[in-house]
């Protein structure tokens, strides 16, 4: 039987951070039993004779078992040599239940495959990985408030570690609502972060980027810009509201958005919308893969692209360079999102560098046909 000291919140830099003590290895008497005062502690070297060994204190051995990177070369060469010396053999799955939250990291989200979610889900992977962390995902299978209890449940549990929800959604923005206070987490979120929430969020700039995309598409010579919208918390989503904005500011008519789902068939349906009216010379699609079906609905129509119709997308999918015509779009980093969740999670001291949304001109725009442009 092993008697584990009661767990300790960690984080994952930091020397000055409390490390959670090493639980002490319990030898068995006789026949089976253990008891405290009949425990011989020097049977097996522990973490306070290590630490004596290598002349550090408990907290560095700590660290150099938990793979901290805020341990300089020389003292983790001490620390394992000391342990060499003594024979030290750590029981890893005590460890694990001494770490409590800080040796794992849990991912809450709606999608696992789309390329925004699949982005953020691999860079908390990545930096997961260097700090030594298990990295865990719960997927919230709706919004409804039973699919949303559950995710909660599941990931308030100890077990769990910290959390990272990613809130592109109205499922994902429930879990984040309806996240109690005491849970160590952060949340990934449409620009502007969820309003009325309290809780540490992370996010990239697409709104102004939505902005950009439509100027664009105003200073090629159209006289305005059509939106294809995917799904969102709030009804005036960032992409949504930077296109909005543009129009706005360019004193161009602002046509009624088009709504469309996550699915292909729905953006299809949108694009047969568009397609049919001759008014609409571009658009601005809500992500890649709308603007691939509102592409494939306006080619059925017999309309050109770009030459009767301009297309921007959004995320810059890795395909998104070999359409044909290659896609004009806005490159979002969905994986430096993922490891500046965690960073926020592990108290970095140096912020993760996050590349801002940007514009990626290709051969999806063009000037509209000499018809429809302003006299």
């Amino acid at each position: 039987m092993k008697r584990v000291a009661p767990p300790t919140q960690v984080t994952a830099t930091g020397n000055d951070q409390a490390s959670p003590p090493e639980p002490e290895t319990v030898t068995p008497v006789q026949g089976g039993a253990t008891t405290g005062d009949r425990v011989s502690k020097q049977a097996t070297p522990q973490i306070r004779d290590v630490a004596a060994a290598a002349g550090v204190s408990h907290q560095t051995v700590s660290r150099v078992l938990n793979n901290s990177p805020n341990v300089r070369p020389d003292t983790r060469q001490q620390v394992l040599d000391a342990m060499e010396r003594l024979r030290y053999r750590p029981n890893r799955s005590a460890r694990a239940l001494g770490l409590g939250r800080a040796n794992a990291v849990t991912v809450v989200t709606a999608n696992t495959t789309l390329y925004g979610y699949a982005g953020v889900l691999q860079g908390v992977e990545e930096a997961g990985r260097l700090l030594g962390l298990t990295v865990g995902v719960r997927v919230v299978e709706s919004e409804a408030a039973g699919d949303v209890r559950h995710a909660v449940e599941y990931v308030t549990d100890p077990s769990c570690g910290n959390v990272i929800v990613v809130a592109f959604d109205p499922a994902g923005s429930g879990v984040l609502r309806a996240m109690p206070e005491g849970v160590p987490m952060v949340a990934a979120t449409e620009a502007g972060g969820l309003p009325g929430v309290d809780r540490r969020m992370i996010y990239l700039d697409e709104r102004q980027a939505a902005a950009d995309a439509t100027r664009h598409l105003l200073d090629l010579g159209h006289r305005t810009v059509h939106h294809v919208a995917i799904p969102s918390e709030i009804r005036d989503s960032a992409r949504q509201s930077g296109w909005r904005v543009a129009l706005e500011q360019a004193g161009a008519e602002i046509p009624e958005v088009v709504q469309a789902g996550w699915d292909l068939a729905s953006a299809h349906r949108a694009g047969q919308l568009l397609a049919a009216n001759p008014l609409v010379t571009a658009v601005l699609c809500g992500n890649d893969d709308t603007a691939l079906a509102v592409r494939r609905a306006l080619h059925e129509a017999g309309r050109d692209v770009p030459g009767d119709v301009s297309i921007v997308g959004f995320d810059d999918v890795p395909g998104a360079a070999y359409w044909t015509p290659a896609l004009t779009t806005v490159r979002m980093d969905f994986a430096g999102l993922g490891r500046a969740c965690v960073a926020a999670l592990a108290h970095a001291t140096t912020p993760t560098r996050l590349d801002p949304p940007s514009l990626i001109i290709r051969e999806s725009t063009a000037p509209p046909p000499d018809e429809s442009r302003p006299r």
